[in-house]
């Protein structure tokens, strides 16, 4: 039922009835109804954006809102409205979509501010193809550097298709009716009719970028293309988590130092200084229960893109050579060609690379010129030099999300970080002296007995 605030409204429909080219009233209608028609779902998406959903609270969801009084009608009229209630409590929300390669609009989501303020809504919620770490750190800088106390949260659609995939995958969907809609919500966010899509390209900057680099020219300090292409670099790998998090059927997240969480601007700046300095683009995911975090580096200067892990040696292995050994034993399925070996060793001497190849020929080239010396940990690396695709638009993208995946099926989810057995319970000495006295009590016992 329409609440009495509004003058205009639908209630969000599984099965909307819009015209054939309203990609984004169909698709905002059948995602909101779902929201609100399987519990788990709603709940999931809910709690991102700091909103408890429990087993009392009701969710409805409206399409197309048009407040009672509102004069500004003709020009603002958001796409959804989402209540949770429990209780006397009430939550609202204004949600605006787009899809495709339509993007949001900085004036837009400052005016669904005003008018959520002015009819006591709590908070704005946008859903795009665009992609940011986490749904308080919105998109767009406007809407970040804002001063309005109505806050912005963001969802990517892979976010919501992530969501769902998850719940499904990890049989989180108690109701029967209800793990059906989702599959079919699922395939239906799935079909490009939908306009919904991955991140799939850099901006023209990263040509440009690219170009500046290869000319052995430095970043400029005030360069707005780099700044640019960290953007969409940071769009690409919470693209790349979600890519993971369905591949894995886990929860894969970027690993950022909680200062950047909170502060995107801060994380911006210290990227770019670090760009700067050497040329090349980084990030971590954090895989559940892998060996370790998974290390992903694009490399301008080299155009290379590589992906490692690395494992600590094993203490209760003595030579280099045993440590090798260890992890070659892990590593004895790969096929996948560019697998190299970093060794560390202590102190200043430095690294040592070797091709998994050759150390599966002769694990003692491992020890060439650190005779005595310990292997402290492993660097276990693809790195893959592409070339002239690396400064394309589309193609490194493609590139990144074929190469990340590779290393992480063929090498990554196969290896296993060593751990210090647990200590044991030696017998004290006195307890050892009578189990040793009986011993020989009984042996005397039965010898007398034989006889």
């Amino acid at each position: 039922m329409k609440p009495d605030y509004l003058s205009q409204g639908e209630a969000a429909r599984l099965f909307p009835v819009l015209a054939t080219t309203s990609k984004e009233g169909r698709t905002t209608a059948v995602v909101l109804s779902c929201l609100a028609s399987i519990h788990e779902f709603g709940q999931s998406l809910l709690r991102s954006v700091n909103v408890r959903v429990g087993k009392t609270t009701g969710i409805d969801a409206f399409t197309e809102i048009v407040f009672s009084g509102d004069k500004s009608a003709t020009k603002d009229r958001p796409d959804g409205l989402l209540i949770a209630t429990t209780g006397k409590r009430e939550w609202r929300a204004l949600v605006e979509t787009k899809v495709g390669s339509n993007l949001l609009n900085d004036d837009q989501v400052e005016r669904y501010r005003v008018l959520a303020k002015t009819h006591g809504v709590d908070c704005v919620i946008t859903i795009s193809n665009q992609f940011t770490s986490r749904p308080e750190n919105h998109p767009l800088t406007s809407v970040r550097k804002s001063r309005s106390k109505i806050p912005v949260y963001h969802w990517s659609w892979m976010f919501i298709l992530t969501t769902a995939d998850l719940l499904i995958s990890n049989d989180e969907i108690a109701d029967e009716d209800q793990l059906f809609l989702l599959n079919e919500l699922k395939r239906f966010l799935t079909h490009e009719s939908t306009g919904i899509k991955g991140f799939d390209r850099m901006p023209a900057e990263w040509t440009e970028l690219n170009k500046l680099v290869s000319a052995s020219e430095g970043i400029p300090a005030k360069s707005e293309a780099a700044h640019v292409v960290l953007e969409a670099w940071h769009q690409e790998t919470r693209d790349l988590s979600l890519i993971l998090s369905r591949q894995t059927e886990t929860l894969v997240r970027e690993k950022l130092p909680r200062k950047h969480l909170e502060d995107p601007h801060l994380r911006l700046k210290e990227e770019f200084a670090n760009l700067r300095e050497t040329k090349r683009l980084s990030a971590t995911l954090v895989i559940p229960d892998a060996a370790s975090p998974v290390e992903i580096y694009a490399n301008l200067m080299a155009r290379t893109i590589s992906v490692e892990m690395f494992l600590r040696a094993p203490d209760d292995k003595k030579s280099t050579k045993a440590r090798v050994n260890w992890l070659l034993k892990q590593l004895k399925g790969v096929s996948t060609a560019d697998i190299h070996i970093r060794l560390m060793w202590p102190g200043s001497s430095e690294s040592t690379l070797y091709s998994l190849e050759d150390l599966m020929e002769d694990p003692a080239l491992s020890e060439a010129g650190k005779e005595g010396m310990q292997a402290l940990g492993f660097h276990v690396l693809l790195s893959r030099r592409v070339g002239v695709k690396f400064t394309q638009q589309t193609n490194f993208i493609a590139l990144l999300e074929e190469i990340v995946p590779e290393f992480y099926r063929e090498v990554g989810q196969n290896l296993v970080a060593w751990r210090k057995a647990a200590p044991k319970i030696k017998p004290k000495r006195d307890d050892a002296r009578d189990v040793s006295v009986d011993a020989l009590e009984d042996e005397a016992e039965n010898m007398a007995l034989d006889g």
